[in-house]
């Protein structure tokens, strides 16, 4: 073939509008207001649902054809993300089609060495034989659940019933107490509820943003980016030991010695009061405990919270002074308050100077947590697992007959005492007093602290179910039965983001093989369990919204006057409060505009106690202080999801990495790009080295996302909570020898 005749071809080629990529790299009007989209991607009509990663709880809006979803992009009207998303939104539907989903339910053998592919008949019937049987030997509390923030409200409550009144379990937690316990005990003792009072849109309507432990321009985008749109050029600063994306762009960074922020916020606190930025007409009308709380911080003077701090004295005034100054001061934070030795504390800190200064209610104020998993809100109310339904107490006689009368079920079936904490139901099993445990939708073999202890202890049970969507999870292969879930965008229900937004999950795909939706597993669970009648109106998770309905009637969280589905989907989700009686149609609405609080005479409380020391310091031994977070905007929690997805596989990077300070690089004869041994008292991980001066000297920073991080981690938690405190640990670290460098690339982990 001659050279013109080749290039000919080649032309044709170039130009030819029917080949496999270029029907892909092709672009046709879309319709529905979307402009140009792949050809092979054109929709016959769209639908919005609100996103299963994180609590932002932002709507993406999903092209449909046949009925089935095959794109999507961001809702441009919806409250919350405003037509914004960041990269774990768009490829959302991405991580739907990963090879390694569960399809078939999977029962190990008796032998322990294989597992086998059953159908549901015989998975639920070994189900409910094992489970009874462990029961009749051991009692009726040796069997457990742990449960999940990121499954529909719905379903939480379905499980939570069904386990609970249905099959006699007492124990069962949430994932959600990884991310969320301290930010709730802190409300509920503050306010009398845990009652988050603030919209987003404060954001945009504050004078000065005060970030605790968090990093939003990471772990929240889109909450990011909304805060870069005040019109006020507010204040904004950051309190956190690491020089964080979010700190780089704040007005003022304060980088406290990890842990040591309850000092610092009771010593702004004392300044604030010594400036008279005290609201005394807010304080005497509407809080109690003022003047206790003002004698108390008297001892925190510059010197001493400089001391405890490492912050400058000046540093410490100027912040004060920039929030005494400021009109409307909102106070945020995420886990690097909450995952504390003393998160409840430090939240109520924060509360405190909302308190004080009466930047409450109002917009652009607030003490204002932002939480994690999509559905920690929807957890937080109708888990059924340390609280009982719609915010109640399981120790109190009245709650329970009215959960009683509501559903219909005999009181005596309602267990009289809370949950144990996820920490104690581990050590009920390790202990033996918990032999058959079923984990839903949450990964503890990766996510929980001190990894290594906790694979052994779940090696202990009897029996081990696990629902998840994928087969491959750490938790899953550890499973006697594994019962395979529908995701996100197949299944329906609601979620409540951090501003209390119930929002509305669509059926968009259809699930692999024989995964069912979570809420048909626990009907199945109950009747199997031979229970089933006592559930006969939880008939579709519409149907179990109307039970929800009713029991919020009269509670803060009250959705009474939510009609439908229908309506949640037209109004753009609908914040709660919102009861039948005088609902208020605004799509963004903060609490305790009229200085009415929760507690019984209507008054918030000042809560405060003494720091405590670290639960693990550095010493002779172990010289480095190990904190983890967020790493990427790409990844979330455990990869588990987002680690399916190409995509979001290029934007994080693909070895383990430890962040550490050039001096400390020198010391230990490291350089970029090197690996390095990291080691704690209960394991060791090999990770690279990234050498930069984001974290102070004596600090290393490991993200949470890789499974490494929790060989690390300490056992230690908040006392009042019981969240794990996974943000600060003593470490060393060393140059890997040779032996110890991961092949290909590959991370390398000792147990």
């Amino acid at each position: 073939m001659s050279l013109l005749a080749r290039l000919h071809d080649l032309m044709g080629l170039v130009h030819a509008k029917d080949g496999r990529l270029t029907r892909e790299l092709r672009r046709e009007p879309g319709g529905f207001g979307l402009g140009q989209v792949p050809a092979s991607r054109i929709p016959d009509a769209t639908t919005g649902m609100v996103c299963g990663f994180c609590s932002t709880g932002c709507n993406l809006t999903v092209h449909l054809r046949d009925g089935e979803a095959v794109n999507l992009s961001p809702t441009a009207d919806y409250p919350v993300n405003r037509g914004m998303a960041c990269p774990k939104g768009w490829e959302a539907l991405a991580v739907l089609d990963a090879p390694d989903r569960a399809v078939a339910p999977l029962l190990r053998d008796a032998d322990g060495r294989r597992r086998r592919e059953v159908g549901w008949d015989e998975a639920m019937s070994t189900m409910a034989a094992r489970f009874k049987a462990i029961q009749a030997e051991h009692g009726p509390e040796s069997i457990a659940f742990l449960s999940t923030g990121q499954i529909a409200t719905e379903e939480m409550a379905l499980l939570g019933a069904v386990a609970k009144f249905g099959m006699g379990m007492v124990h069962g937690d949430g994932n959600t107490r990884q991310c969320m316990a301290s930010a709730v005990v802190a409300y509920k003792q503050s306010f009398g509820f845990d009652a988050p009072p603030y919209t987003y849109a404060d954001l945009e309507e504050s004078d000065c943003i005060v970030l605790i432990g968090a990093n939003p321009c990471i772990a929240h985008p889109v909450l990011w980016q909304r805060a870069t749109r005040n019109p006020h050029a507010p204040e904004i600063l950051v309190i956190d030991p690491r020089r964080t994306e979010t700190a780089m762009a704040a007005t003022l960074h304060l980088p406290a010695r990890p842990k040591s922020d309850l000092t610092l916020l009771y010593g702004l606190a004392r300044l604030l009061i010594e400036a008279g930025a005290v609201d005394r007409r807010f304080v005497d009308a509407h809080t109690t405990g003022f003047d206790e709380f003002a004698a108390f911080v008297q001892t925190f003077d510059l010197d001493r919270v400089a001391r405890e701090t490492g912050l400058p004295a000046e540093a410490v005034r100027d912040a004060a002074a920039r929030i005494a100054r400021s009109k409307r001061v909102s106070l945020w934070w995420t886990m690097g308050v909450n995952q504390s030795h003393q998160g409840v504390k430090t939240a109520q800190a924060a509360i405190n100077i909302a308190l004080m200064t009466g930047n409450v209610g109002r917009p652009g104020t607030g003490a204002n947590s932002i939480t994690g998993q999509c559905n920690a809100m929807g957890s937080r109310l109708f888990s059924n697992t340390t609280g009982l339904l719609g915010g109640r107490d399981f120790a109190d006689p009245e709650h329970r007959a009215e959960i009683a009368s509501i559903l219909g079920v005999p009181a005596e079936r309602i267990p009289d005492r809370p949950s144990w904490s996820y920490d104690r139901i581990v050590r009920g099993v390790r202990d033996g007093a918990i032999r058959g445990l079923w984990v839903v939708a949450t990964n503890p073999a990766h996510s929980w602290i001190d990894q290594d202890d906790l694979r052994r202890t779940l090696g202990k049970l009897d029996f081990l179910v696990v629902q998840d969507m994928y087969h491959s999870t750490e938790t899953a292969e550890l499973a006697d039965l594994l019962l395979p879930a529908a995701a996100w965008g197949e299944k329906e229900g609601t979620f409540i983001n951090s501003e209390r937004r119930v929002g509305l999950l669509k059926k968009v795909r259809r699930a692999p093989g024989r995964a069912l939706a979570d809420f048909s597993i626990f009907r199945l669970a109950a009747e199997y369990y031979g229970c089933g009648e006592m559930f006969a109106d939880w008939t579709s998770p519409e149907a179990a919204f109307q039970i929800l309905k009713r029991l919020s009637a009269g509670r803060p969280c009250d959705i009474t006057g939510i009609a439908d589905y229908r309506a949640i989907d037209e109004a753009g989700g609908v914040q709660w409060p919102y009861p039948a009686a005088g609902p208020d149609p605004r799509p963004e609405r903060r609490l305790f505009a009229d200085g009415r609080f929760h507690h019984a005479d209507g008054r918030a409380r000042f809560v405060f106690a003494e720091p405590r020391p670290l639960p693990e310091p550095t010493d002779e031994d172990y010289p480095l202080q190990l904190l983890t977070g967020r790493g990427s905007a790409a990844q979330w929690h455990t990869q588990t999801r987002t680690a399916k997805s190409a995509v979001l596989r290029k934007l994080h990077p693909r070895d383990p990495y430890v962040e550490i300070h050039p001096a400390d690089a020198e010391a230990l004869g490291l350089a970029s790009g090197d690996w390095v041994v990291v080691e704690s008292r209960r394991g060791s991980a090999t990770v690279r080295a990234v050498l930069t001066p984001t974290v102070a000297p004596g600090d290393l920073f490991l993200p949470m996302h890789d499974a490494a991080t929790n060989l690390l981690t300490l056992a230690a938690f908040d006392p009042e909570s019981r969240q794990p405190a996974y943000k600060a640990c003593a470490v060393r670290a060393r140059a890997a020898l040779g032996g110890e460098i991961p092949a290909r690339g590959d991370a390398s982990t000792d147990h």
